[in-house]
This record gives C-alpha cells, sequence and structure tokens, in this order.
C-alpha cells in the first residue's frame, strides 16, 4: 500500500494524505479530534499537533514559516547553523548526535545530527476507515544506520503511536545519540502550565548557563523533581512553566520507573508523552524563554522543549561516549523503540 495517485481516499474515520508544503512532502494522519502533519521532505519533523475540538496546536512554530528547498543559504554556513538556520519549531528526530556538533569515529556531525535534516521515504501500510498507519524510513548520512517509524492512529483516538526501530548495517558496532525533540509553544504553552512527573526523579543540571542572560538552577549540584536551588539559594518549583523573559534553562532528568510526563493548563488540558525509558532514560527539560536576545533567537522565543533521549549531554555525540551514556547498537543489531502522544482533559474524555 502506499500514498499514489490511484490510492482511495476519504474525509471521515481514520484518514492519511500525502501533500506538499512549500515544496516539501508531507503526510497527514488524522481523525474527528486529532490533526497530525509529518514532514517527510525534511527529518520527519512533526509541524502540527492539533486538537481539532479546540483548534489547539501544541507544536511549537517560529514566525518565519518553513524554508523551500533551493532557496538560498546563509553566507557563512557552520555546524551549528546547518539545523538553526532552517529550524522553525516542530518535534524532530533527532540521531546519531544530539546538541551541538562533534566529532566520533572519524565523522563530523552538526547540530542534532543528520536525521533530522534529510528527506525520508512514505508509505501509507494500514488504510482502514478504524486504524490509519504510516512508515517512515531513512539511511542516516555518516553512519551505517537506518531509522524506521510507523506512525498510527486510531479513529476517534486522541493518541498517536510511535514505533521505531534503529538498524546497523555493518560488522563494526556504533554509538549514537537518539531522541525526540519535542516542543511546546504557542499558542498552548503559558505560564499557567505545569510539567506533571513522577516525583524524586534526579536532576542534573547542564554543566553552564546556555543563555546570556545566567540560569536559574544552581549547575553545581543535582537536584530531586520537583523542587530544585536556585544559585542564590531559594526554592525552585520546576513543574511550573516559567514566564516570558525568565531566563534559558537546561537540565537532564533521569531515574524514571516509567518514562511518562504530562504538560498541562490550570484546567488539566495538555498532552501526556510516554516512552520506553530503559531505551530512552533521560528527559531533557529545554527551556528558551525570550531572554535569549542575540542569534538565533533574538527575543523572540517562548518555548519548551521536553525530550526523551538515550543520553546526555547537549554538547554532542564525543561527550556521551565519554561518560558512557551513548547508545550502544551491535553489528547488524537492531534497537526498538515505541513511545506515544496523547491529547489529555479534552472533550471526548469528559
Amino acid at each position: 500500500m502506499s500514498g499514489g495517485r490511484y490510492r482511495s481516499w476519504r474525509n471521515w474515520g481514520a484518514r492519511a494524505h500525502v501533500v506538499q508544503r512549500h515544496g516539501l512532502d508531507a503526510v497527514v494522519l488524522e481523525n474527528a479530534v486529532l490533526r497530525l502533519q509529518v514532514l517527510a521532505g525534511r527529518g520527519t519533523d512533526v509541524i502540527e499537533c492539533n486538537y481539532k475540538p479546540r483548534d489547539m496546536d501544541f507544536v511549537s512554530l517560529s514566525q518565519e514559516g518553513l524554508r523551500p528547498p533551493g532557496t538560498a543559504g546563509p553566507s557563512a554556513p557552520d555546524a551549528t547553523g546547518s539545523f538553526l538556520d532552517v529550524y522553525r519549531g516542530g518535534w524532530q528526530e533527532v540521531v546519531p548526535n544530539g546538541g551541538g556538533p562533534s566529532q566520533h569515529a572519524g565523522a563530523s556531525h552538526g547540530q542534532h545530527g543528520e536525521a533530522c535534516l534529510i528527506p525520508w521515504d512514505h508509505e501509507i501500510v494500514e488504510d482502514a476507515e478504524q486504524r490509519v498507519a504510516v512508515r517512515f524510513e531513512a539511511l542516516i548520512p555518516r553512519t551505517p544506520l537506518r531509522v524506521e517509524k510507523t506512525l498510527t492512529l486510531d479513529a476517534a483516538s486522541p493518541r498517536i503511536e510511535v514505533v521505531e526501530r534503529l538498524t546497523n548495517h555493518s560488522p563494526v558496532g556504533q554509538r549514537a545519540m537518539w531522541g525526540q525533540h519535542l516542543a511546546f509553544g504557542s499558542p498552548f504553552l503559558s505560564s499557567d502550565c505545569r510539567i506533571l512527573l513522577e516525583d524524586g526523579v534526579r536532576v542534573i543540571p547542564h554543566g553552564e548557563a546556555i543563555g546570556p542572560s545566567g540560569r536559574r538552577v544552581d549547575g553545581g549540584r543535582e537536584h530531586a523533581w520537583p523542587r530544585a536551588t536556585a544559585p542564590d539559594g531559594a526554592t525552585v518549583e520546576l513543574d511550573r512553566v516559567p514566564e516570558r523573559g525568565t531566563p534559558s534553562e537546561l537540565l537532564y532528568l533521569t531515574g524514571f520507573d516509567r518514562g511518562r510526563y504530562a504538560l498541562v493548563d490550570a484546567d488539566g488540558f495538555g498532552v501526556r508523552v510516554e516512552w520506553d525509558a530503559d531505551r530512552l532514560p533521560y528527559l531533557w527539560l529545554w527551556q528558551e524563554l525570550g531572554a535569549t536576545t542575540d542569534y538565533p533567537w533574538f527575543g523572540r522565543t517562548y518555548l519548551m522543549g521536553l525530550e526523551p533521549f538515550s543520553s546526555y549531554p547537549t554538547t554532542g555525540l564525543a561527550d556521551a561516549v565519554r561518560n558512557d551514556s551513548a547508545l550502544r547498537i551491535g553489528p547488524h543489531e537492531s534497537v526498538d523503540l515505541t513511545w506515544s502522544v496523547e491529547v489529555v482533559g479534552g472533550e471526548e474524555q469528559r
């Protein structure tokens, strides 16, 4: 089955459509309550997760919109700008490098690696009123790795389920960082929102402030969710989303009994993310709240990432190999991952 020219189609029940966005292939999965748009032409970025009864999109999107293929690039390209120059929000598949540029095993990797920048093959593999499923796959440049994932949506369900496989097609063991770069923003994100996850999870601050205006959390020690100590000794309520203009922050959460969090507003409406915490034992908490006035944010950005990851830190694969958090993939071995996103507190659940 495919999304070909003569495929039958419908506008009810669970359904999938292949469309174009600014010259890039995209696949839309939708039902009565949810619309998910996946940019197959670049990285399988999720550029829409819209809860239809409220017309509420949870995905962070910037003001600039997508850059069409073939448009002029920067005059001074670099390994960080390869990602940031085209980053318009959305949710990214990050592999084999997480965070900043890094070198490993003879290969140079730019910001967040290659999988989020390349076109992926796509195929509609299940197409019924009761359920649709779309499979995406890509070979990752500068590695012998292939990544495959299938997104499934049932009729009337507010939940997207994702099953992934990362395969090493070589006789040499590989190391990699693998993560889901889930960023939330307007119109949903506000200082009325809370992060709900299990108490006592370890909170490891990034080694230094990531913004020019300092940081909220004491970076010289670990903390225990949901509270941390500020550099001045005050208590920081980590489960409360800060107001616009608050300094940027980056924390690595680990020690989960179960990979699960919810991000909800004051009425309990929001999203719940579940994932395999044995495969991705870290949750990166990234907050860029408008305090960074230089490149690339220029004071315009208010977003928060809650990103399940195999490894840390955000300085890239070489450092994750050094601290031994990088994923190990044996010769000709595959590793699997399941995760999901579900709208909670919506109308159909009342």
